[in-house]
């Protein structure tokens, strides 16, 4: 029987679980605490400049695909999407950088220069990853995270002890290399872990990088969003932005509503794609399922400082997207995980839309996006965000030989404080809960409360981890469970 579907948030996760709630026959109403949807990837426009304020990678083609596919659709109804070539550089020092092309015959190039022998352990590498990729993200990720026995198949009996080991490890035991290893190391950080404790399995990120490639969808991802929304309208969703949702309406056990811009809007089913930790302070604290000192125990992806900059010039020496790996990226992640404190040696990312995407900056000039990834729950101040700012502007500078900042036209920047403020963040979070070996499918906060009827989770705290292509099926899994369970 169609039921009728209150969804809190409108992010990737969220506008997913919308369409499919809504094919199936569901009154689906969105309400986003925003002016415009897209929760973390949202957009920011200024003096001709076009920026996504958060996700800028597009990996795993497939899963968009899949996901549009779901409603007798493609990506390319809704956007178009190009092959990035190549797909960024990495910086080791001044004018020292090694570019990863487009496809794995050229990367294996690039290796083989810097460690002879290399492209060949690269390609066994790769086939195994790609063996993990097909097992993970065309199955297991797929599965709502309710028991164990969903990771228990034939194939991955033969994987388990992938689950025990490490990327790191996997990786230095093969290539000796340090420059290589920061490169294949360098996907798992999207789970929001450090290699060094993400399971051997995760190398199905590999694949994505130098398998699938990295994508730019024309005028940003978020056009993706857009789409995304596009969809969700045509299938009769109601999507309703500039709603603060004070409360989840709870009668005995049961949810019953929710309390937007002070005003009680009933339904059947409370969906969230808030913060996790956040949407269970809007119930009563007798039917919150996890404590704060559960939060506390976790391991949080970083949060990010990001700056948005507007150059009077077109940028050198740089890709589309490049990485700053000339520090010491144990210390870095030390910073971020073991000692939490803003880094010495920040590495960085720098993100340049405009060298492939003439929407992105008017003529002659560039769109920057800078980013440096932090432990959640810092202090963030001005004066700490300037500090960072010069600090990695005089090292970009100095690593691609050139003049930038006497040509900043602007700068925004946007730090903990602001993932706090913009999406009730735990922490200030960027990317959510990490896919360590003890945060993986079952063993992450579940899609359906354990506490209260009618409550359903959705998003990067839960099932199946951080990540654009995770959150679009994340929202495919909890509306399946919807629809089974409800």
């Amino acid at each position: 029987m169609p039921k009728k579907v209150l969804i809190i948030g409108a992010g990737f996760s969220a506008l997913a679980a919308a369409s499919y709630l809504a094919k199936e026959g569901n009154e689906v109403v969105i309400y986003e605490k925003n002016e415009t949807v897209g929760g973390r990837a949202r957009q920011l426009k200024r003096e001709g400049f076009t920026f996504d304020i958060g996700p800028s990678w597009y990996w795993m083609p497939d899963v968009f695909e899949r996901f549009f596919n779901d409603f007798g659709k493609k990506t390319s109804d809704y956007y178009e999407l190009n092959k990035l070539s190549p797909a960024y550089a990495v910086y080791f020092g001044k004018n020292d950088y090694i570019t990863i092309e487009d496809t794995l015959e050229k990367i294996c190039a690039a290796f083989e220069i810097e460690e002879k022998g290399s492209s060949i352990q690269l390609k066994k590498f790769i086939d195994n990853a790609q063996d993990n990729y097909n097992i993970a993200i065309k199955d297991l990720v797929y599965r709502p995270g309710i028991s164990p026995l969903e990771l228990v198949t034939p194939v991955t009996a033969r994987k388990i002890g992938q689950f025990f080991s490490t990327i790191s490890r996997d990786v230095r035991k093969t290539f000796k290399n340090p420059r290589l290893i920061s490169i294949l190391e360098f996907p798992v950080l999207f789970l929001g872990a450090k290699p060094s404790d993400t399971p051997s399995f995760y190398s199905f990120m590999n694949y994505a990088d130098f398998g699938l490639g990295t994508f730019h969808p024309k005028n940003g991802m978020y056009s993706v969003i857009e789409g995304m929304r596009d969809l969700a309208i045509e299938l009769g969703v109601t999507i309703k932005t500039s709603q603060n949702i004070s409360e989840i309406i709870t009668e005995g056990k049961t949810a019953k509503g929710i309390v937007a811009n002070g005003k009680k809007v009933l339904g059947d089913i409370i969906l969230s794609g808030a913060d996790y930790h956040h949407t269970e302070t809007l119930v009563p604290k007798s039917l919150r399922q996890y404590s704060e000192k559960y939060w506390e125990s976790r391991t949080f992806a970083p949060s990010s400082l990001l700056f948005y900059v507007g150059f009077d010039k077109k940028i050198k020496n740089a890709e589309h997207h490049t990485l700053f790996f000339d520090v010491d990226f144990a210390a870095h992640a030390t910073q971020i995980y073991d000692d939490p404190k803003w880094p010495e040696d920040p590495l960085f990312y720098a993100n340049f839309p405009s060298m492939t995407d003439s929407s992105a900056a008017p003529e002659g000039k560039e769109a920057g996006f800078f980013l440096i990834p932090l432990a959640p729950g810092l202090e963030d101040t001005p004066e700490l965000r300037e500090k960072y700012f010069n600090i990695i502007i005089n090292r970009f500078e100095e690593l691609t030989d050139q003049d930038v900042k006497n040509y900043v036209i602007f700068k925004e920047s946007f730090c903990v404080n602001d993932f706090v403020e913009a999406y009730n963040s735990y922490k200030g979070n960027a990317y959510g809960l990490a896919n360590t070996l003890l945060q993986t499918a079952f063993l992450r906060p579940k899609l359906k409360s354990k506490k209260v009827e009618n409550l359903f989770f959705t998003g990067q705290l839960t099932v199946p981890g951080p990540g654009v292509p995770p959150a679009l099926i994340s929202g495919k899994l909890v509306a399946g469970l919807i629809e089974k369970t409800s």
